[in-house]
């Protein structure tokens, strides 16, 4: 048997992985002459602040958690018994609440993000919220670790910052214990489903 050329290499002995590699010899999207599928790669991370209690908020950030603590008694969850509660600041200076309320047919409860959300929305139509408090409070078990939105809510959050056009802040906590601080809700969902997927404008 004679000599292989380079290009007649056995290319399956070697394992290669290609990131953003344009072979100059393309002859079909994704492929190139040494029938190597190019791949590609991409990358998403972000960053937040942790805080180790209330203590470290400024005074604004602390009196809106301490807020939505304190309102995770005004939620019905008598079958989850997981209260949730949060306050937002909007940009006008005015604050609202919200709380998760439950029902016997659970489909019909709805998030303390999504109330909050259509509060803001039927009260002050389209003015931004600048920071979102949310808090919980587990009546079976521990509330001292932050928790985040649903796939839901991140939704609906990452919506109205499109619709707004400004970034929600977010004060994740419990009743006490680590405070987490995302810059944008957006953060939170990279891949959300928006009214360009729809092929719509604004």
């Amino acid at each position: 048997m004679g000599k292989r050329s380079a290009l007649e290499a056995p290319v399956q002995h070697y394992k290669i992985k290609l990131i953003n590699f344009v072979c100059p010899f393309l002859h079909r999207e994704g492929h190139c002459c040494l029938n190597l599928k190019i791949m590609k790669e991409r990358k998403f991370q972000f960053s937040y602040k942790i805080l180790k209690d209330i203590g470290e908020l400024n005074e604004n950030d602390a009196a809106l958690l301490q807020q939505a603590r304190k309102v995770t008694k005004k939620a019905y969850a008598p079958y989850s018994r997981f209260n949730v509660a949060c306050a937002a600041k909007l940009e006008n200076g005015r604050t609202v609440i919200g709380t998760n309320q439950e029902n016997a047919s659970y489909p019909v409860g709805i998030c303390a993000e999504r109330a909050l959300l259509a509060t803001v929305g039927t009260q002050y139509t389209d003015e931004p919220i600048e920071t979102l408090a949310i808090s919980y409070h587990a009546l079976d078990g521990e509330s001292n670790h932050p928790i985040s939105p649903c796939g839901m809510c991140r939704q609906a959050l990452t919506e109205y910052e499109k619709r707004t056009g400004k970034p929600i802040r977010l004060i994740l906590s419990g009743m006490e214990g680590d405070i987490y601080i995302v810059n944008s809700a957006k953060d939170l969902l990279p891949l959300a489903f928006s009214n360009e997927d729809l092929g719509k404008d604004e």
